[in-house]
This record gives C-alpha cells, structure tokens and sequence, in this order.
C-alpha cells in the first residue's frame, strides 16, 4: 500500500466526518455484517474513502487513498 490508513472517528464526531453518506456493500446479507464505505466530498479528508463496519456505525472508520483501498481490496480477489 502506498500510504497507511488513518483512523477517524465516524459518526461519533460529525466534524471529523461531516455530511458524508454511507453506502452498504452489495456483499451484505442484511445480517448486518459488512462494511460500509462513504466519500467526504469537502474538507481536508476530500478525496479520501472512509471505512466502518456496518455493525458498529458509531464506532471508528478507517481512511483510504483511492490507491490503497485499490491494493488492498486486489489482495482478496
């Protein structure tokens, strides 16, 4: 990976996340057992894709470069 992700509070602080919409994978079952992702579109985390598991919405998200997130993800392909 090209840089290593950050991680960030999510919903528990919304000035670290703010106005950023969560998108469930299509993978989930509806158990509620997948992650989430969500683009901050302003600010300085722009550009960036944050990370949370689905089943804990409140609780930390982790931060990609669109580069990292690509490498990561091609490791379970």
């Amino acid at each position: 990976m090209s840089a290593l992700p950050r991680n960030v509070p999510s919903s528990t602080d919304p000035h670290r996340l703010p106005d950023v919409r969560w998108l469930r994978s299509s993978y989930s079952t509806g158990a509620n057992n997948c992650v989430e992702t969500a683009r901050p579109a302003a600010g300085p985390l722009a550009g960036l894709l944050a990370v949370r598991d689905s089943k804990n919405p409140a609780g930390p998200a982790l931060l990609f470069s669109p580069e990292s997130w690509t490498d990561f993800t091609a490791v379970f392909r």
